[in-house]
């Protein structure tokens, strides 16, 4: 069969069922329908509720895309229902797609997920401006082009949770703030009204709930519909610790720490130096199986830990680096 966004075609779409009041286990069901090429992701759930199955159970409001209340999962990969054209996934997925809800271990009823640990993260963030104005201001508040574009488009967000219920880090760690947590955070503390950023920069600076804990795995920027990049705003948050001296002492800023004090030394990263910084000679140990393979494939040497001991080939453009670093840092370590 002909794979063309212009057809309209035939297909099986499977989908996640589960009630939570009902079912011990949840289950999945196949649905037969035609497709055609400019139906959305949400055409074949209300064509699954309406011709199928009346149990069917999605959220759904806007149908723009400025709402967030159909994101879901097809085939593990996040979407806005409304926005994601079918075809366009039958094609990535060779007419073999899977709807199911954000997060399967939160689910109510179908692709209803209970939200609230989402929303409970995002409030204590304070996804507000905290400040002090006079009751009868006689001006209004004015702000720089400059200033606004600091943003970054972190005030786009629909709150949809695509980011945070794609996040690695917190299917293992429940005390994660999560990326739509962190970018409200950057988003209110960037702001010249606001008076709560140092507050909630010391928030997201914990170890186990904090920024530190991010993997730096881009799962985030790639769920976004609305692209905005969390992982833009973490790092900007990271620096903004730096740069204000709220960053404290722990393995994770340390770590940051090391990069910059490597390649500042080399010009190139000295992997055992930045672990032996980091974390101490007394922290090695938990990497012996790791350092072992590095050994091996020539990364490191036995005598790269050593104290006065520097085989550490130096980079030819060492000068050059070491004067980008200079005029390029925001903030002394």
């Amino acid at each position: 069969m002909s794979k063309t966004k212009s057809e309209t075609r035939k297909v099986t779409i499977k989908a996640f069922r589960f009630n939570a009041e009902t079912d011990y286990l949840p289950y999945y069901k196949h649905y037969e329908m035609e497709v055609g090429k400019d139906e959305l992701v949400l055409d074949l759930m209300n064509k699954i509720k309406w011709e199928h199955d009346g149990s069917f159970s999605y959220r759904r409001s806007c149908r723009h895309g400025i709402c967030g209340a159909c994101a879901i999962k097809v085939n593990g990969k996040a979407v806005l229902a409304c926005k994601q054209n079918a075809i366009e996934l039958l094609d990535m997925f060779d007419n073999d797609i899977t709807l199911e809800p954000q997060s399967k271990k939160r689910a109510v009823k179908d692709m209803i997920i209970d939200k609230n640990d989402f929303w409970d993260k995002h409030a204590t963030v304070k996804p507000f401006v905290e400040a002090v104005v006079e009751p009868r201001p006689e001006k209004e508040t004015n702000m720089s082009i400059e200033q606004f574009d600091k943003f970054l488009d972190s005030d786009l967000c629909i709150q949809c949770g695509a980011c945070h219920y794609s996040c690695p880090v917190l299917e293992v760690n429940e005390d994660f703030f999560g990326p739509a947590a962190f970018v409200a955070a950057y988003r209110f503390s960037i702001d010249p009204r606001d008076d709560a950023g140092v507050e909630r920069l010391e928030m997201v600076g914990e170890m186990g709930q904090g920024v530190w804990d991010c993997v730096k795995c881009f799962e985030c920027a790639e769920a976004c519909p609305k692209d905005i990049n969390p992982i833009e705003k973490i790092t900007k948050l990271h620096n903004m610790q730096f740069e204000q001296g709220l960053a404290r002492s722990n393995v994770a800023t340390r770590h940051a720490e090391g990069f910059v004090r490597s390649i500042r030394k080399h010009g190139l990263l000295d992997e055992a130096d930045i672990v032996t910084y980091s974390e101490g000679y007394l922290g090695m140990h938990k990497h012996i199986k790791t350092a072992m393979k590095m050994l091996k494939a020539g990364k490191i040497h036995f005598t790269d830990t050593l104290p006065f001991v520097d085989n550490m080939p130096k980079s030819k453009n060492l000068e050059e680096i070491q004067k980008l670093i200079d005029i390029s840092m925001t903030n002394k370590l």
